[in-house]
């Protein structure tokens, strides 16, 4: 057989049924040599599944004592394998639920073994009328947020079949996240560490309509949102800043007359608004946001290039709208500074905040 049926496959499990030992008899059978099973701490009713699991000769069992999440679970089996396979090209996840074949399971273990350096994702289709309502409403939606907001176009975000490079799998073993957000946080490295993802299209199956799956499309779907709550959370509080600065720079300006020093008071007013805003804006991206490990300093020189134009390009639109228009200052300022925003997000992720770390490998 091919070299690459020696590559391991790590399910991670919690409270499962027969379906997962039909799933380890099918891959015993399919010729899989190593694979990994995680019980995360589904507790003494679920045992007997577990030691018939460690019955199979090409399966081992791991344990957590209490329910830990699927993070959990894939770091402590990432760590277990890195420890044990250390001459395999990575490994491939898989769940538990009978969703994923040993065909496409072996089909990414091949891509895996071709392209090394990469990450392979089990792609399904949303499309057919096989799939529940509540998946592919959740991944289209999470599909388009990863498309704007991470530039990543990954047709199938929440798959857990995935091969996974043994470069990528240790940095992966730092990555936050505990649940099930941290497979979020897994295509999010990805773009960090400019890993290329390759896509293997693979079956769509759902078997009682997914009712046995552990992700709660409330819960847990908020869980992977937040993950990019905070990019709006900076965003939204620095344009609060800057508007009321704005507003009390302007009534303090306007009593001077049309223009200070020379200069529109509306200028002025952008201009000591967006320094004040920008610095802060900057603080929160670089600790909280982004945790930047680059230098402060380059880091800082970029985004203060950015602001700078796109306070420039704020000033010269209010004022000539303004001028054009009337009305009150704010309310020109509001949608001008909107635009400018998903401009200035588009640049920041791509240029200010993307780190130089080497690809995986």
């Amino acid at each position: 057989m091919p070299s690459y049926y020696e590559i391991p496959v790590i399910i991670p499990s919690y409270e499962p049924d027969e379906k997962l030992i039909t799933l380890l008899g099918t891959l015993q059978e399919a010729g899989i040599r190593h694979v990994t099973v995680v019980d995360d701490g589904s507790g003494a009713a679920y045992a007997s599944f577990f030691a018939r699991a460690a019955a199979f000769d090409n399966c081992k069992v791991l344990r957590h004592a209490v329910n830990l999440g699927k993070g959990r679970a894939l770091k402590t089996a990432f760590n277990d394998c890195l420890l044990t396979y250390s001459r395999m090209p990575g490994c491939v996840t898989a769940d538990s639920d009978g969703q994923h074949t040993p065909e496409d399971i072996l089909a990414c273990m091949r891509s895996l073994w071709e392209n090394p350096d990469s990450l392979i994702l089990g792609c399904r289709n949303f499309d057919g009328p096989e799939v529940p309502a509540r998946s592919s409403f959740g991944n289209k939606c999470t599909r388009q947020v990863f498309r704007y907001l991470l530039g990543l176009s990954v047709s199938d975000t929440q798959t857990g079949l995935r091969a996974i490079p043994a470069a990528f799998m240790k940095k992966l073993m730092e990555v936050r996240g505990e649940r099930f957000e941290y497979e979020t946080n897994m295509l999010i490295e990805t773009k960090n560490l400019n890993i290329p993802i390759l896509e293997v299209p693979v079956k769509t199956i759902y078997i009682e309509e997914n009712r046995t799956s552990h992700f709660n499309p409330i819960k847990d779907s908020l869980r992977i949102y937040l993950v990019f709550g905070k990019f709006l959370f900076s965003s939204l509080s620095s344009s609060v800043v800057d508007l009321l600065l704005f507003h009390m720079f302007c009534t303090l300006l306007h009593g001077a007359g049309e223009s200070v020093w020379g200069v529109p008071y509306i200028i002025l007013a952008t201009v000591f608004a967006r320094v004040i805003s920008a610095v802060y804006n900057f603080l929160i991206n670089y600790k909280v946001v982004f945790q930047s490990k680059e230098r402060m300093a380059v880091t800082a020189a970029k985004y203060f290039l950015l602001a700078v134009c796109q306070m420039l390009c704020s000033a010269f639109l209010v004022n000539t709208l303004h001028g054009l228009f009337g009305g009150v200052e704010v309310a020109v300022k509001m949608p001008v500074d909107v635009f400018l925003f998903f401009v200035s997000f588009l640049f920041q992720r791509e240029f200010v905040y993307r780190k130089k770390g080497d690809p995986a490998g």
